[in-house]
Order: C-alpha cells, then sequence, then structure tokens
C-alpha cells in the first residue's frame, strides 16, 4: 500500500521545469506552497521543495528548506527501505553540502529508484547508484 505523500508525488508525475525565463507554475507551487513564495525561477533545485510539498499536501510535518539533505533529520533512519521511503543521495562529494531527495521505489543490482522531483527537470522516476547513498528514511 503506497502511503499518502507517495500518492500525491505519483499525481503531479509528468510536471516539468521550462528552462530559462518562462517557468512553470506547476513547478513553481512546490516553492510557494511550503514557504519560499519569493522563488520566481523554476531552474533553482527543486527536489527538496517537491518532497516537503508532498510531505505538506499528506498532512506530514515538512521542512521549510530547499536542501536535500535537510531530510537526513526527517523520520528515522532504516537499513530496509520500503516502497515510499525517503532516500537522500550525496552529490559532487559525499562531504559537500549538495544532495538529492526523492522517495524509494525499488533496488535492484547497486541501483536505487526514486520518484522525485527535478529528476531532469521533472516529477518522474529514475536510477542511481547506491554508492551515492547518504542514507534511507521512514517517513513519520
Amino acid at each position: 500500500m503506497l502511503n499518502k505523500a507517495l500518492e500525491i508525488a505519483f499525481k503531479e508525475y509528468g510536471n516539468k521545469g521550462i528552462p530559462g525565463s518562462n517557468s512553470e507554475k506547476e513547478v513553481l507551487k512546490y516553492y510557494t506552497d511550503i514557504g519560499f513564495k519569493w522563488v520566481q525561477d523554476d531552474d533553482l533545485a527543486w527536489c527538496s521543495a517537491f518532497m516537503n510539498w508532498c510531505l505538506k499536501k499528506a498532512n506530514l510535518p515538512y521542512f521549510k528548506t530547499l536542501s536535500a539533505r535537510a531530510m537526513l533529520k526527517y523520520g528515522t533512519k532504516t537499513e530496509y527501505p520500503e516502497i515510499g521511503d525517503i532516500v537522500v543521495l550525496w552529490r559532487i562529494s559525499k562531504n559537500s553540502i549538495y544532495g538529492h531527495v526523492g522517495f524509494f521505489i525499488t533496488e535492484k543490482k547497486g541501483v536505487i529508484y526514486l520518484l522525485g522531483g527535478n529528476q531532469s527537470n521533472s516529477v518522474s522516476t529514475a536510477p542511481y547508484q547506491k554508492k551515492n547513498l547518504l542514507e534511507y528514511r521512514k517517513l513519520i
């Protein structure tokens, strides 16, 4: 059974950012609805905005942040993720401030499949190398 936040994420599947000055209102709502009304451009990384928007819409606690790594403080850590759990990945280097966050879908042969925002500039399912995993987190 899917959790409410993941159900909401699936309903947004296919929403895409628009490179350049014509930003997509469906992506901008992820920022504005969690308190970032100043964001006027969907070129700003939006995986965390999307994740927090889904949590808010599911009436779950959420963070007012655009940092993917902030999700390392959400819920509880797990070694055995289930569909809909949070996945936090590192980008650039394990010790950098940069990351990516999405919902766990499945794992196969060292590849984690996530449903998330800002994956090829859209809400989509995408593969990520498990070697980039920071943590799996259970929803609150």
